[in-house]
């Protein structure tokens, strides 16, 4: 596996009306993840532009229509998929997706985000204490892993712009960067963007707001990442976020392995 590209879609009618797939052609990608896809199967269904030719397609849609939701696109056919953690609250949104390829998982994650209000927030500091253990969990199973998603949080100040105005903000408290912090340095998964760039900025962010030209002045934020296990470390090569087409809020995080 070569090439694995992760993208919060917002949408994944709205991405490929925009040429989400016309441009995956071109990558030379074994998996594409995404998140956010805000369909269910059956509105897919019978249209050629989201099931494209070489690729098995695996869903995990919310329950509830136009929401949420994750996917993951792939060249080989997995021999497993996983889509249940195991905590309705989030099973019901679609948050997770697992597949399986022999002794290594590609998993398309959707964190919740906890801008749109205190209720919000509290579902988004549930799911982060109910998932710690399971990065746990995962750590000590013995297999590769690769977690890819929109996680929701800006790790540290290189991660986004406008850091001091944000410290009250959703995605950038105190509490959500010490959660990063101790997912990457005591449970010990590996943020594959920063150990290839560590002390890189401005060109990994990864959203905009749609207000006040932000993309056009990269007041961005990196929110979206691809974790993987220890193991996988040494198999970095490079990684880039795709900026030149847009797709959505969000820009497509590349990682290339050698595994």
């Amino acid at each position: 596996m070569k090439r694995i590209i992760s993208l919060n879609c917002n949408g994944i009618r709205s991405a490929a009306t925009k040429g989400l797939f016309e441009w995956l052609d071109t990558q030379n990608a074994d998996v594409l993840c995404l998140q956010e896809v805000k369909a269910q199967p059956a509105d897919l269904d019978g249209k050629a532009a989201f099931a494209p030719p070489g690729w098995h397609v695996q869903f995990n849609s919310a329950l509830r229509k136009g929401y949420s939701g994750t996917a993951i696109y792939s060249r080989a056919k997995p021999n497993a998929v996983l889509t249940t953690l195991g905590a309705s609250e989030f099973d019901d949104e679609g948050r997770y997706i697992e597949t399986r390829f022999g002794d290594l998982s590609v998993i398309s994650l959707y964190l919740p985000s906890g801008s749109a209000g205190p209720e919000r927030q509290e579902s988004k500091d549930r799911f982060l204490t109910f998932f710690l253990p399971r990065l746990r969990t995962m750590i000590g199973e013995g297999r590769s892993y690769i977690v890819c998603g929109d996680w929701n949080i800006a790790h540290t100040q290189k991660d986004l712009k406008n850091w001091r105005s944000n410290q009250k903000n959703s995605g950038f408290l105190p509490h959500e960067r010490a959660w990063m912090s101790d997912v990457l340095d005591n449970v010990g998964w590996v943020d594959a963007y920063r150990a290839l760039y560590p002390d890189a900025e401005g060109e990994g962010y990864t959203w905009w707001s749609n207000r006040g030209n932000a993309f056009a002045n990269n007041v961005g934020w990196r929110i979206d990442y691809q974790l993987v296990t220890p193991d996988l470390q040494p198999a970095l090569r490079a990684a880039q976020v795709h900026k030149t087409s847009r797709f959505s809020d969000h820009a497509p995080l590349i990682v290339d392995y050698d595994i």
